[in-house]
């Protein structure tokens, strides 16, 4: 008889550095089913121990052992947390040798061999879909088993008395979804903190599992299997309404193709309905799907008549056809793109790409063509680096490519140094593009300059990039240091993004070094009857960059920040900056230039208000564009958001700007 219940916690950490948390979805997952087993429910104890991608090894040990350590220490094990997580493996052994050490997560599945090889204090490796299977494991230590004998548990590894590895043969993938209880209706996943606030930057919630793609770089579909499956209508709908209930602002959908399916435009459906009653949820946040069916189209066209935000993503990653036939992409219908991105441009909606660079076929050269042609239409470019990742074919069939790698410094990712169409002096200035592309276009600094600068002044998104790259490079201002060094950086340091962006949104002087650059550099190969409207639209886009402050320097006097007066519209806190625009209606006139109207009549001047969402300083420092975009500084038609049954008019307001 057992003097007391079995300690069982289950350990995360996400990849940013945020003042609010990341929501432990997967443990929530684990922890939801494993307490639908009566004996686990009865004999067990279950904490979530949910870190900040900010938190040290150091910190983590000290908060998770102080007290002792528990019977089982399960974590949720992703390329940015491996190390660390294998490390309190260690500490967590020396405290309780008799307890189990679990991992699971798509970078550890059939992987045991080198997990138990480079750490050996980590028990067991569950492969595949994890929730029944913890459950088991779970189950085994009540009755007291052997870690070396759990040959009757499916889709896990382990070592056995001889120190041979064993994998039991794999799991079935769940075929009914809801048969996982739903870590927010039960309660798993706690939806307050202890002054009863929302405690998440943001809602994950799954709606389906499942990818028809084998990508070369992605271990998704093979990860959980082609087959997409779904969960119920009837649950999703009830967990978008506890959702309102706490006021989430953005739904973030961790699904591979979200959108391709009928059950997808239901799904928004409801969310608007909710929205119709609660005030929430404000925006949805996808991976949506590939291929662009008359779905995609109708669920677009549905949150667009609704104002349900998103950032409709084209995920690329490149448009070089040699590239797509390696990468094993070249079945999704990406020539369709241009069109969807042009119409989604005219109808005034906001959209991103996703470029990958290194990909092997890819050139410096084929990269900046592709790049442009995409930029075209869409500016909001995300640029990331080529990543090997465990089980997807760049990695099994490596010496193909001729890849080249190193690990990372604190991560368990694979870099690329270079491979058969890469040299390495290719790849450390494609890291400087990357780098800048990210600060000032992905985030974005700048949101309507690109089409007035490629329309009016003949200047290329990346000719504009580069040329700030240089300008970095040789600027000899004490100010333009911190940006050269984080440029130089950006190859060795993939952490150097952060500090260097929230300087740049956050300080006046930053923001003066880039006006230098804009005025010494860009302005004199601009045509002369262009100067005045792109200089205008590149004050726009300083002036509504978000209301921030870096901490410890005193508040902006001629840019946005929180001592602003705080207004209620529509039940969030906006910061308005009264008669502060004296220019033209930048957005209007953008939108204009891209649908190729007349915008002559847009270029009178007028004074107008600008608006701020309160709560940057919780995003900024995590470079999560997709929230960070809600942050910036809007004029008052552009807080309209229409209701069901009422044209577009004045938001409604809680408080008199």
């Amino acid at each position: 008889m057992r003097d007391r219940p079995l300690r069982v916690w289950l350990v995360q950490q996400g990849v940013w550095a945020m003042s609010l948390e990341s929501m432990p979805l997967a443990s929530g997952y684990l922890k939801a089913t494993a307490l639908r087993d009566e004996r686990i429910a009865a004999a067990m104890e279950i904490e979530i121990r949910n870190f900040d991608g900010g938190a040290t090894l150091f910190g983590m040990a000290n908060e998770l052992f102080a007290t002792g350590a528990p019977d089982v220490l399960a974590f949720s094990v992703l390329g940015w947390n491996y190390q660390e997580f294998a490390a309190l493996t260690e500490t967590f052994k020396q405290i309780n040798p008799d307890g189990w050490a679990v991992f699971g997560g798509n970078h550890v599945s059939q992987q045991a061999g080198r997990v138990f090889r480079m750490h050996p204090s980590v028990d067991v490796v569950v492969n595949g879909e994890g929730e029944f299977t913890f459950r088991d494991l779970l189950l085994a230590r009540l009755d007291q088993e052997s870690v070396r004998s759990l040959h009757g548990i499916d889709g896990i590894s382990f070592q056995d008395e001889a120190g041979e590895v064993v994998t039991t043969k794999d799991r079935p993938r769940i075929e009914n979804l809801d048969e996982i209880p739903s870590p927010f209706l039960t309660g798993a996943i706690p939806l307050t903190d202890k002054e009863g606030r929302f405690p998440y930057d943001v809602a994950l919630l799954e709606t389906n599992r499942g990818c028809p793609y084998k990508c070369s770089f992605c271990y998704w579909g093979g990860y959980v299997g082609q087959q997409v499956r779904a969960f119920s209508r009837e649950r999703l709908r009830r967990e978008i309404e506890l959702f309102a209930q706490h006021k989430v602002h953005t739904l973030v959908l961790c699904d591979a193709n979200f959108g391709m399916m009928p059950l997808d435009l239901e799904f928004v459906e409801d969310v608007i309905a909710t929205r119709e009653k609660y005030g929430y949820p404000r925006s949805i946040e996808a991976s949506w799907a590939k291929n662009k069916s008359a779905t995609f189209y109708k669920i677009v066209k549905v949150m667009k008549d609704a104002g349900l935000h998103s950032s409709f993503t084209l995920a690329l990653q490149t448009l070089d056809d040699d590239t797509l036939d390696l990468m094993a992409r070249r079945n999704m219908k990406v020539n369709d793109w241009e069109s969807l991105a042009e119409w989604l441009g005219k109808e005034g909606l906001d959209c991103y790409a996703e470029l990958i660079w290194g990909a092997p076929g890819e050139t410096v050269e084929t990269f900046m063509k592709g790049y442009d042609r995409l930029a075209t239409h869409v500016s909001r470019v995300a640029v990331y680096p080529m990543l090997i990742l465990p089980n997807t074919t760049y990695h099994t069939d490596r010496e193909r490519f001729g890849l080249v790698t190193v690990r990372g410094n604190t991560d368990d990712f694979e870099y690329l140094l270079s491979h058969d169409t890469m040299s390495p002096r290719d790849n450390q200035y494609m890291h400087r593009f990357i780098f800048v592309s990210r600060l000032i276009a992905e985030n974005p600094v700048f949101r309507y300059l690109w089409g007035p600068m490629r329309t009016l002044g003949g200047i290329t998104q990346s000719d504009l990039i580069r040329s700030l790259m240089d300008f970095f490079e040789n600027d000899p201002q004490p100010s333009t240091e911190p940006f050269r060094a984080g440029m130089v950086n950006s190859f060795t340091d993939a952490d150097v993004l952060a500090p260097v962006m929230t300087r740049l949104y956050g300080s006046d002087e930053a923001k003066d070094m880039l006006r230098r650059w804009w005025h010494e550099s860009v302005m004199p190969l601009v045509p002369g009857n262009a100067r005045s409207i792109v200089d205008t639209v590149f004050e726009f886009d300083l002036l509504t960059l978000p209301a921030y402050t870096i901490p410890g320097h005193g508040p902006s006097t001629r840019y946005a920040n929180e001592t602003l007066p705080e207004v209620q519209i529509d039940g969030d806190g906006y910061y308005v900056w009264r008669d502060i625009w004296n220019g033209f209606d930048v957005p209007a006139f953008t939108l204009a230039l891209l649908r190729e109207e007349p915008y002559g009549q847009l270029l009178t001047e007028t004074v107008s208000s600008v608006y701020y969402k309160v709560g940057a300083d919780r995003f900024l420092p995590s470079t999560n564009h997709e929230e960070i975009i809600y942050y910036m500084g809007r004029l008052e038609t552009q807080l309209v958001r229409p209701r069901r049954g009422q044209p577009a008019g004045r938001a409604q307001q809680g408080g008199k700007p």
